[in-house]
């Protein structure tokens, strides 16, 4: 299955699931949250594939396991804190229209 998402000048494609889990999928199928199921997880992998280098998704996937991380990093005043945020929020905005 492939699913093509069209934003502010890019084109994402979700291509099929790869056979081994990423950083965010496997934070999110650990959350324990009651939507987590594998397609969701692997889904907001893809686009996180996409969008954010490895050391965003690990700094990404700590939210998951530790929510008050990202508030820290929303109101923190280092500017590359503020930087992985607005990256952060876009990449969310995107997952939940390609992955909802």
């Amino acid at each position: 299955m492939k699913r093509i998402i069209l934003g502010a000048g890019f084109a994402l494609v979700l291509a099929a699931p790869a056979s081994a889990a990423g950083i965010i999928e496997t934070a999110c199928m650990k959350s324990g949250r009651t939507a987590a199921s594998s397609v969701l997880c692997n889904c907001i992998q893809g686009v996180a594939d996409q969008l954010l280098a490895p050391h965003e998704q690990r700094k990404g996937a700590a939210f998951f396991a530790d929510p008050h991380k990202s508030q820290e990093t929303r109101q923190s005043a280092d500017a590359n804190d503020g930087a992985f945020w607005r990256k952060w929020k876009d990449y969310g905005v995107i997952a939940a229209k390609s992955c909802g």
